[in-house]
């Protein structure tokens, strides 16, 4: 815990002392993490004003997942999308909202520049209730003169930093860059993001899963088998329909995060690019594992389009391997 009132740390000296630990360092990526500190703010301001602004309900369109978007997924998809495209170490953006990635700088000039992927709300169908909601992003690195395709369809592995923001009762920011887990809560006061937390580590014992149960009689068997025995053992059930704030609470907390394959998704719901590799990244880095199945690590699956969906099981370790345990059955 940081409560040393005389030592307080902003996001942004933060990101500034990572970065003086590498001399060759260019501060390339640390004004990428500027940029999206600076669009959280904006889509904290626009989730607390969002009934008082009438942006609240459908747009009246869907995504390229043929989910119906609403309005603050495309507010916060365009906030994002001019935030990061100012910043000259951007050479591509991709996010859940758009088909296709958008080129911003492909020049063979030598600098270093990075593809950042994000899915802008997760969670928007909270926002009609009053409920928790976040944004999830993924940067990965790219080289001047590789195809833009390539460059995003790199393995979880690649990713040089990931994070999310969840916007509830206080607004969090939630970092890796692949050195442990950091936690940052804005601050309105003086309008910026202060450390709270370094180097999260999930709690093992804690007997809690999130998972979808309305799904329950489409899981495959060995999923069904785990949830028999999680109740025959006194495990609570925790599920806010939103993956940012479940993730965030198992961070915390301990537990696990379940999104099996269905009879309708077979290949699992959630986006490998957008919501799997940066939340497995960020588990991994706080001690958890993050996994597809019961041997596939979710950051070494070789993606083949930017959409590919996959399942996902994460969570605190002891906790998978219990849900594993109960896979390895099948």
């Amino acid at each position: 815990m940081v409560n040393d009132p005389t030592r307080i740390i902003t996001l942004q000296s933060h990101i500034l002392a990572e970065q003086a630990q590498f001399p060759e360092s260019t501060g390339t990526l640390s004004w990428i993490l500027s940029a999206l500190s600076i669009s959280a703010k904006i889509i904290a301001d626009k989730v607390r004003r969002a009934r008082l602004e009438n942006v609240l309900g459908p747009a009246g369109a869907e995504n390229v997942q043929g989910e119906a978007q609403q309005k603050l997924d495309v507010l916060a998809n365009e906030v994002l999308l001019a935030s990061l495209g100012r910043r000259e170490g951007v050479a591509m953006v991709a996010s859940e909202e758009n088909e296709e990635p958008v080129i911003l700088r492909d020049e063979a000039d030598g600098a270093r520049r990075y593809a950042v992927l994000f899915d802008p709300l997760d969670g928007s169908s909270n926002l009609d209730v009053c409920g928790a909601v976040g944004t999830i992003f993924s940067i990965l690195p790219h080289e001047a003169g590789v195809p833009a395709r390539a460059s995003l369809l790199q393995r979880g592995a690649a990713q040089v930093a990931a994070g999310y923001v969840l916007y509830g009762s206080s607004t969090v920011f939630v970092l890796t860059l692949g050195r442990g887990v950091d936690l940052f809560v804005l601050d309105p006061s003086v309008g910026a993001f202060i450390l709270v937390e370094r180097g999260l580590r999930i709690p093992a014992g804690n007997r809690s899963y999130s998972v979808n149960e309305g799904n329950r009689l489409s899981f495959p068997e060995g999923y069904r088998r785990y949830l028999d025995w999680a109740q025959r053992e006194g495990y609570s059930s925790r599920y806010t329909g939103a993956m940012v704030a479940d993730v965030h609470r198992i961070l915390l907390k301990g537990g696990v995060f379940l999104y099996p394959p269905t009879a309708k998704a077979h290949h699992g719901k959630l986006r490998l690019m957008y919501e799997a590799n940066p939340i497995a990244f960020l588990i991994e880095q706080a001690g958890g594992r993050a996994l597809a199945g019961p041997t596939e690590r979710l950051l070494e699956i070789a993606p083949t389009g930017i959409h590919q969906r996959t399942p996902v099981i994460v969570g605190a370790a002891d906790q998978v391997d219990a849900v594993v345990a109960h896979l390895d059955e099948s």
